[in-house]
């Protein structure tokens, strides 16, 4: 997760991408405490194909809501690991993520759910879910991934 923070923070998002699997799902609910990403309308809900039309976006110069770039800084604590089979694991994490732009500081907190996989020697992100402190508030665009 740290790593995670330190790419996102870093605008490397082809990097970030590729800590996640073939078949990885990246989810921000928009209630607290959701259960499904299918039956209630979600903030995020990014296949990995949604993944890397996201970053694609974030890379293009032509993407207007990142004009200019945000600037952002992520801390992550509180870590733990929820669950644990032989290659895998979900782990629990608190952050908060400062974004500035524009002249204008966003805060957003939460806490975040990876399922981590070991796939080829790495340890891979095989899903993530954000639950965001104030998910079912008005919220501007949201661009820059948490």
């Amino acid at each position: 997760m740290l790593h995670e923070a330190r790419l996102l923070d870093d605008g490397k998002f082809d990097d970030w991408l590729a800590l996640f699997t073939a078949e990885a799902w990246y989810w921000v609910p928009s209630e607290p405490d959701q259960a499904d990403p299918v039956e209630t309308v979600s903030l995020i809900y990014d296949d990995r194909r949604l993944l890397e039309t996201r970053v694609r976006r974030l890379a293009s110069p032509r993407m207007y809501s990142q004009e200019p770039r945000s600037r952002t800084s992520r801390i992550v604590g509180g870590v733990t690991i929820e669950e644990s089979a032989a290659n895998s694991c979900a782990v629990r994490s608190k952050f908060m993520m400062i974004e500035y732009r524009r002249e204008q500081q966003r805060i957003f907190g939460g806490t975040a759910l990876h399922g981590l996989v070991q796939a080829g020697g790495r340890i891979m992100i095989a899903w993530k879910r954000v639950d965001l402190v104030n998910c079912d508030a008005p919220l501007d665009g949201i661009t820059i991934p948490f």
